[in-house]
């Protein structure tokens, strides 16, 4: 791999206002900044969505996770409270997709995702360092969500290096000390990492990444009038990034009729059951499992 210096890190936390993991890790980031003190670059800490982390709530107006379209940050007529505060961050960390920050977006997930990075795009310096990570950490998975012709709205989509760290199972709103201190380590992880290649050292991982790919959303049955009619059956539920093959149990009818997968190949669902995501109309997402070649330079 070729030594492009990285200058410049940022860690934001609190981007979902009831997700406390990345909240609390910021802000004792921002209290002991010699815990990321590295010699080669400097670290900023940021809380994305400042008064949804007051109420404790993912967001005031509207899914500041969502606000990221270049359409959005330069239309100066949208002025609700997360579109403005995407505003000010891209102004702080972008331009998007010209920027040479390293970006670290901290979420939390119901779903049990255990240690998940989601990648926006296939930016080389990243899929090495997600190789690199899965091979220290067995625990730890890549989900690129990634779409053909189709620009992200991420936070972590303004900055080419870099992604969302999600984890979980675990409630909105609380804290849990395993996931804290698993997220905590793995961003430690990824620190060492970087510093290690601004040094020029010879890092070792494997010449292959195993990922999932994003491929669509699947919603819960509806009514006609587009009411809820069944909930995750519960032979699906917890069943993040097991296969998921044609004619197993998917969904379950509140009269008790199991339905089950109709598409023609085996997939792997994430994201199952995620309570933020019922608003979205999203009762999962289904992906590939993928074996991806890595040069090492």
């Amino acid at each position: 791999m070729s030594n492009n210096d990285i200058c410049n890190v940022a860690i934001i936390g609190g981007t979902h206002g009831n997700e406390r993991i990345g909240l609390y890790l910021v802000q004792k980031f921002q209290q002991n900044p010699t815990l990321l003190l590295r010699p080669s670059f400097s670290t900023t800490c940021l809380i994305g969505n400042p008064q949804a982390c007051i109420e404790n709530q993912r967001y005031i107006d509207t899914d500041l996770n969502r606000c990221f379209l270049k359409a959005s940050l330069d239309n100066n007529l949208l002025v609700k409270y997360e579109e403005k505060q995407a505003k000010a961050l891209h102004q702080q960390l972008g331009p998007k997709g010209n920027s040479d920050t390293f970006l670290l977006d901290l979420h939390s997930t119901t779903a049990n995702m255990g240690l998940t990075l989601i990648l926006v795009n296939d930016h080389s310096f990243n899929l090495h360092l997600a190789a690199y990570l899965t091979y220290r950490n067995p625990l730890v998975r890549v989900y690129r969500w990634t779409q053909a012709d189709q620009e992200n709205a991420f936070v972590s989509s303004i900055c080419q290096l870099g992604f969302a760290i999600e984890v979980g199972p675990i409630p909105q709103g609380i804290l849990l000390a395993s996931l804290f201190q698993q997220t905590e380590a793995l961003i430690y992880q990824i620190l060492d990492y970087l510093e290690q290649v601004n040094q020029g050292s010879d890092l070792s991982f494997p010449r292959h990444l195993t990922l999932f790919q994003h491929l669509e959303v699947i919603d819960f049955p509806k009514t006609p009038e587009g009411e809820l009619a069944g909930m995750i059956h519960p032979e699906c539920q917890g069943m993040d990034y097991q296969p998921l093959n044609p004619g197993e149990p998917l969904f379950l009818t509140f009269e008790g009729q199991t339905l089950c997968y109709d598409g023609s190949a085996t997939v792997w669902p994430i994201f199952i059951n995620e309570a933020a995501y019922y608003e979205k109309g999203i009762a999962m997402c289904i992906t590939q499992k993928q074996d991806i070649s890595l040069q090492h330079n």
